[in-house]
């Protein structure tokens, strides 16, 4: 990868991870690693443009039909495509469907820019990810491959020791805090050959002592009520979170936004 790039555009295409979901801003937007990195990008780059059409709940069917032909007619200089992820958590996952609709976006993205950049995606600590590790390393041993053929850039989350520590996730367990997010930003910033802002991203936050037994089942409690079970009676009724919802920032328009 070289360095000291200039990248004069990007687009970022996935579900609920690149939309920024949990980090939360004051007016009730999400901001999220992808907006971060246009920041830094945007800085870096007079008159930088920037498209988000990433929507929340997208598994990876509808991020090909939705998303992958109107990123790929943009003609950006880099596209950043994360998905899947949602398609292995559903209790019914058909891999092979899963690995074929990711390279059928994979080869029209990566002819339509500069740098095509794949991830594997973080997963915090705890029995969920134990549950369903199998089918993610598969998604994940895609990815890899896939990018060796078509020349993309793989940032590994998922093997960061800080993207574990259940610190950075929001209470809902499915999305990163804001300092997540900054991390990822600063993955792939790197990624993509600008000098680091932050060499430490992956080492872990100090410890602190665990919260005790009743907080823990105050926060399972919780995270039941308003999470979980919402969850779960969108999966029974085939409904999803980004039901109806617009791609974030639809167009690839100039971008002024945050750079740290």
């Amino acid at each position: 990868m070289q360095t000291n790039p200039t990248h004069t555009s990007l687009v970022a295409v996935g579900d609920s991870f690149t939309e920024g979901m949990s980090d939360l801003l004051p007016d009730g937007s999400y901001r999220g690693w992808a907006d971060l990195l246009a920041g830094r990008m945007a800085a870096h780059t007079p008159d930088f443009r920037y498209a988000n059409l990433a929507v929340r709940g997208k598994l990876i069917g509808q991020i090909v039909e939705e998303q992958v032909d109107v990123a790929a007619a943009m003609g950006a200089d880099v596209i950043t495509l994360v998905g899947g992820l949602n398609d292995t958590l559903r209790p019914k996952c058909d891999m092979g469907r899963v690995r074929g609709l990711l390279e059928e976006a994979v080869e029209k993205l990566a002819p339509s820019c500069r740098q095509l950049v794949l991830m594997r995606s973080p997963g915090r600590q705890g029995p969920v990810l134990e549950r369903f590790r199998p089918r993610m390393e598969e998604l994940f041993a895609c990815v890899d491959a896939l990018a060796e053929r078509h020349g993309a850039v793989v940032v590994d989350l998922y093997g960061a020791p800080s993207l574990g520590d259940p610190r950075l996730w929001d209470v809902d367990r499915l999305h990163l805090t804001a300092e997540g997010h900054r991390r990822v930003a600063e993955a792939v910033w790197q990624a993509l050959g600008y000098g680091p802002e932050d060499t430490e991203w992956r080492t872990p936050m100090p410890a602190t002592m665990p919260p005790g037994w009743a907080a823990r089942r105050v926060a399972d409690v919780r995270f039941a009520r308003q999470y979980l079970l919402p969850w779960i009676g969108r999966r029974l009724t085939g409904r999803s979170s980004g039901d109806g919802l617009p791609p974030k920032r639809p167009e690839l328009l100039p971008y002024e936004g945050p750079a740290a």
